[in-house]
């Protein structure tokens, strides 16, 4: 554990608020990222920012900001780890006068909400999807995060999710969409010299179209969807990329041979992980989502317009409340191979004028609707509403 945390006295002798935030391990990814931006936004407002969680690189990052991590092993799903857990939380909830536990995944927060109920202390979930579950005993598991005094969602989408599967009143939902940050996804921040070294990596020919799908390689994210409607296109000199690790040699293997399939009609590239992704977009002449199943927000889908870039997403999802369609970029059904690929021969179509107007459109529909100071803004105000605090103006709770 860590004690070295800042007084519970701000300057003027009032007490200082505590949260504790409960997740698996910070080791990147959407869940994580929030949980950061969240404990930065809180340290720097003034409140008392804890966080516990396995660990991992992004530990560093909370210590910067100003927050405290304390370490344990919350990525377990072993039941006697977990039971074991509950008593390690309510020391640390006791310790450290903690106000609000806030739960971000399902296997801490069945330790966070015993812990909470112990120690007669606040307790708080995100939905960060919309988690189903066919069998009693998966649905089970995930109604945990129903538990929530409040409960926060990252889109309408999985808050009506979470109405209809596990009966949560609405009117205990607070839907905060995800933020992103702008400063880093800036298309005046990212230099010539940044787009060309990537190019060079990933040998594009200069002048060719490019067509980009962002995320780890799984099923549902409409790989073979987007293979199908660059094949329909017939246009090989589009070249069409695919970033993002994971997948397992079997999908990549399934992967592979749909684009050998698909012969000399496409061009087509498999790529890892990028750890530049806003000189990737700015490679990027469209960025696609093509997944079949809905995401609880989707977060290329906004970093690609706070780039500037028009997007293809399918309608179904956060998507439908992050893109505006014919406005900020298109969307078209899920698994509809054709009307993928003449969404993305309309947005290659764009002249200069045409993409210059949208790149303008999208990049203030997501500073205007999804930046982390909004989204941390959000999060406090429900903080300050479950221990009876009378919230501050958003735009003076957090900077921006």
């Amino acid at each position: 554990m860590n004690d070295a945390e800042p007084s519970i006295r701000a300057a003027d002798g009032k007490r200082r608020p505590a949260v504790l935030q409960v997740l698996p391990a910070l080791v990147g990814g959407g869940v994580e990222r929030g949980t950061v931006d969240v404990a930065a936004a809180l340290a720097g407002a003034g409140w008392r920012s804890l966080v516990a969680s396995a660990g991992g690189p992004m530990t560093r990052e909370l210590a910067r900001a100003g927050a405290v991590h304390f370490t344990l092993p919350l990525a377990s799903k072993n039941p006697l780890v977990m039971r074991a857990n509950i008593g390690r939380l309510a020391a640390l909830i006791r310790q450290h006068d903690v106000d609000i536990v806030h739960a971000r995944s399902r296997a801490p927060a069945w330790s966070a909400r015993a812990a909470a109920q112990r120690t007669g202390v606040h307790f708080l979930t995100t939905f960060h999807n919309a988690y189903g579950g066919r069998s009693w005993f998966k649905r089970r598991y995930n109604a945990v995060m129903a538990g929530g005094e409040l409960v926060i969602a990252n889109s309408n989408f999985v808050a009506e999710h979470a109405v209809a599967t596990y009966g949560i009143p609405r009117d205990r939902i607070r839907v905060i969409h995800r933020g992103v940050d702008v400063a880093r996804f800036d298309p005046e921040k990212v230099s010539a010299e940044r787009m060309a070294r990537l190019a060079q990596e990933w040998r594009l020919p200069d002048g060719v179209p490019v067509v980009m799908l962002p995320g780890r390689l799984s099923r549902w994210k409409g790989h073979f969807v987007l293979v199908e409607a660059m094949k329909r296109l017939n246009r090989p000199q589009i070249h069409t990329l695919v970033v993002g690790g994971g997948g397992g040699e079997r999908y990549r293997a399934r992967l592979a041979a749909a684009i050998a399939r698909a012969g000399s009609t496409v061009t087509f590239r498999v790529l890892d992980e990028c750890r530049d992704m806003p000189a990737a977009y700015m490679l990027a002449d469209v960025v696609v989502s093509a997944s079949t199943e809905p995401e609880g927000f989707g977060r290329v889908v906004v970093e690609a317009q706070a780039m500037g870039r028009p997007v293809v997403a399918t309608a179904h999802g956060g998507a439908v409340e992050t893109v505006v369609a014919g406005e900020t970029g298109w969307l078209v059904p899920p698994g509809d191979a054709d009307a993928l690929g003449d969404a993305i021969a309309e947005a290659l179509a764009l002249d200069g004028d045409g993409r210059a107007r949208l790149a303008a459109r999208a990049i203030a529909h997501v500073r205007g609707n999804f930046t982390i100071a909004a989204m941390a803004a959000r999060t406090i105000a429900v903080y300050q509403e479950l221990i009876g605090v009378k919230p501050a103006p958003a735009t003076a709770t957090v900077a921006a």
